[in-house]
């Protein structure tokens, strides 16, 4: 077997509106009947993801506030991978009076509310980054982000990277998809993402990536030859 893990991105990848169609289920679950590794990795809070998607159990592992957090959906464990968010940033941010969303580690508003988060991180001096999913946008400490805490759930289930497909949609996809032995995106995907793939699926959401798990099993995807492993070799 040549690709033995899947890990595929939440909002706009697998979920359509925050929710993940039955086919889509049935997907996921087939990867798993075929001997291969599917993980989850979201930019979502984890008590977020668990409101709106009843089936974590599916999951190896999932990567939770893009990158922060990792959770085993079959114990329940968490493992914060971040510092916590600065008391001193999260007053500051509410007294601005914005729209906020608080995690174990990360800072979340949307979109045009990044120019707050950017000045109170400068007034404050503190090593932080923003990263933006379409209309989103996340604050984490710097070097905090999907591809690190991709590694992260791999290294805990020792899993290689080698052997990873990567499927995603946004902006704050490309750390992880870049980290991948074979990146792919849904036909929904922003240009930037899909100009940087090994391959753009027909379908968009969770159909694209029911179609890149019926390629992956029938054929372990050894008619492509990925520009990600050219380009490092």
């Amino acid at each position: 077997m040549r690709y033995f893990v899947l890990a595929t991105d939440y909002d706009g990848t697998l979920a359509h509106d925050g929710h993940v169609d039955e086919p889509t289920i049935g997907s996921i679950r087939k990867l798993r009947d075929s001997g291969r590794t599917p993980i989850l990795v979201t930019g979502r809070r984890i008590d977020d993801l668990l409101s709106v998607f009843p089936y974590p159990e599916i999951f190896s592992m999932i990567v939770a506030e893009n990158g922060a957090l990792l959770y085993n959906p079959v114990t329940g464990r968490e493992a914060l991978l971040s510092d916590p968010p600065p008391d001193k940033l999260v007053q500051a941010l509410r007294d601005d009076k914005i729209p906020l969303w608080v995690g174990r580690s990360i800072l979340a508003t949307i979109t045009p509310h990044e120019k707050n988060v950017i000045d109170a991180v400068r007034t404050l001096g503190l090593e932080w980054q923003v990263i933006f999913n379409k209309g989103a946008v996340m604050a984490l400490p710097a070097g905090v982000n999907k591809a690190s805490g991709l590694k992260a759930a791999l290294s805990e289930l020792g899993l290689s990277l080698h052997g990873v497909v990567g499927i995603g949609d946004a902006e704050n996809d490309h750390a992880f998809l870049e980290l991948c032995e074979c990146a792919v995106a849904v036909s929904n995907a922003l240009p930037a993402v899909k100009e940087r793939v090994d391959l753009v699926v027909k379908g968009d959401h969770g159909a694209g990536v029911s179609q890149l798990i019926e390629q992956l099993v029938a054929t372990d995807l050894v008619e492509l030859e990925p520009r990600h492993r050219k380009a490092k070799s």
